[in-house]
């Protein structure tokens, strides 16, 4: 298969020196140097996308074939703030947030130190292709640098995203059945009482290790592929470079014990699932699936009220539901959201009227469409 490869930018101001490797892979040192810094810097990450083996993950697999450059700001020769964007090839290519077109994620710039980010925000509105960073955190301290870094160099368009769903977790989310009302928790009941009907109920929460990775993994596959998902398409194991992409990423979760696979049970057989890792004090809700056999007792509701408890039990601060809000998740769950911004840069040169005439055309469309719904 064929990798997008890293390559590593050390940007500066008079003070922090430019070096510049374009589109050439990084030396053995540089690669080194580079991973041992954003491992560093992970400690302070907001989201898990920002993490190296997410992006690592993304180069190998859904993103084979395509240009993906890592861009950091050094303080003092020390890498304080870093974001890798990619792009496909051609003349009309943008640079673009990684991971945000493939698994429809937020992102953000990863730094040590806030005051660094407006220097990578000048490198960025140096850069001659346009950018485009979706679903970015709308107080990410890089809207308003590359806002700033923007002027004179280019246009910036700043238009709200999608937001992410989240549950703010506190002790009385450990029993999360009594935050609903009555009708609900009646509902909740109800559902339990038909999953008992079907056989005996059990629920595991595993945190495996890469040994165990695999087996359970795939176990969690043939849930989702029992579901509605299939038929759709959306389903993780239909499309071979999703499934390797969340095989490698959540394997080296595992191997940092980072992974959460949850399992609800019918007599031994797997009616529900989630994927799942714990970083920063919050569980972060990547992948759900339920069995269609299982439906009527809706199971895939059922593991959410037990995840939800097992988050709060734990003293985690979010249930993060990542992906987007969606009509399921705002009339039961939460309407609770962290806001997201869209950027787009266009720096004055030919390119950038491209991308403004394409961008001009979508919004064309997409206005033409809600007109005739």
């Amino acid at each position: 298969m064929k990798h997008a490869h890293l390559a590593f930018e050390s940007i500066g101001s008079t003070a922090w020196p430019l070096l510049e490797h374009g589109d050439a892979p990084p030396s053995r040192a540089e690669g080194e140097g580079l991973r041992e810094a954003w491992r560093r810097l992970e400690a302070q990450a907001s989201l898990p996308t920002q993490h190296h083996d997410f992006v690592q993950s993304l180069a190998g697999s859904m993103l084979a074939g395509n240009v993906l450059e890592v861009f950091a700001a050094t303080r003092q020769g020390q890498v304080q703030a870093l974001l890798p964007l990619c792009r496909s090839h051609g003349f009309g290519a943008r640079w673009r947030m990684v991971g945000a077109r493939e698994v429809f994620e937020p992102a953000d710039v990863l730094y040590g130190d806030s005051a660094v980010v407006p220097v990578l925000a000048r490198a960025l509105a140096r850069l001659s292709r346009p950018i485009a960073l979706d679903r970015v955190p709308a107080d990410s301290p890089l809207v308003p640098a590359l806002r700033k870094a923007m002027r004179g160099r280019g246009l910036i368009s700043v238009r709200p995203a999608v937001p992410c769903p989240t549950i703010a977790l506190d002790e009385s989310w450990a029993q999360p059945e009594l935050r609903f009302n009555a009708g609900r928790r009646s509902d909740f009941r109800r559902a339990g009482r038909k999953a008992a009907a079907l056989g005996k109920v059990s629920y595991e929460m595993l945190q495996p290790d890469a040994v165990q990775f695999d087996a359970l993994f795939d176990e969690a596959l043939q849930v989702e592929l029992g579901s509605w998902k299939r038929e759709a398409g959306t389903a993780i194991a239909s499309e071979p470079a999703k499934e390797a992409f969340f095989r490698s990423y959540f394997r080296s979760a595992a191997a940092k014990g980072d992974l959460r696979i949850a399992f609800l049970r019918i007599n031994g057989r797997a009616a529900a699932m989630q994927l799942a890792v714990e970083q920063g004090g919050a569980y972060w809700l990547f992948k759900i699936g339920y069995d269609a056999a299982y439906q009527s007792c809706s199971p895939g509701t059922l593991l959410m009220l037990h995840t939800i408890g097992y988050a709060a039990g734990k003293g985690l601060r979010a249930y993060e539901l990542l992906g987007g809000v969606e009509p399921w998740i705002a009339q039961l769950w939460t309407r609770e959201a962290h806001p997201t911004l869209r950027l787009r840069t266009y720096p004055f040169n030919l390119r950038s009227l491209w991308a403004m005439a394409v961008d001009g055309a979508v919004w064309g469309w997409a206005r033409f469409r809600r007109g005739r719904a």
